[in-house]
C-alpha cells in the first residue's frame, strides 16, 4: 500500500474528504518526526512504539578487498509493535 492507497482508506473509514485525509496523515507523520528529532519517543498504545536508536561506530570489512573500514556512529528510527497489534497480526 502507498500513501495515495492509505489517504484513500483513510478517507473512507473516517468520513473525510481526501484532501483532508492527506493533511491529517501529514500532520500526524510530521508530528511523529519532529518528536522523534527532540529525542523523545512517541507511544500509541496498542499499535506501538516509535523510537531512535543509536548505533555505536564499529569496524566492518569491505567484501571485495576483505579491508577493514571504520563504520561511524549513526542514529537510526525504530518501530515496537504493541501487544494488540502482534495479537492482530498473529492471527
Amino acid at each position: 500500500m502507498n500513501k495515495t492507497e492509505l489517504v484513500g482508506k483513510i478517507a473512507l473509514n473516517s468520513g473525510l474528504s481526501k484532501k483532508d485525509s492527506e493533511k491529517a496523515l501529514d500532520a500526524a507523520l510530521d508530528t511523529i518526526t519532529a518528536t522523534l528529532l527532540s529525542g523523545e519517543k512517541v507511544q500509541i498504545v496498542g499499535f506501538g512504539i516509535f523510537d531512535v536508536k543509536a548505533r555505536a561506530p564499529r569496524i566492518g570489512r569491505n567484501p571485495k578487498t576483505k579491508e577493514a573500514i571504520s563504520i561511524p556512529a549513526t542514529k537510526v528510527p525504530q518501530f515496537k509493535p504493541g501487544k494488540a497489534l502482534r495479537e492482530i497480526i498473529a492471527k
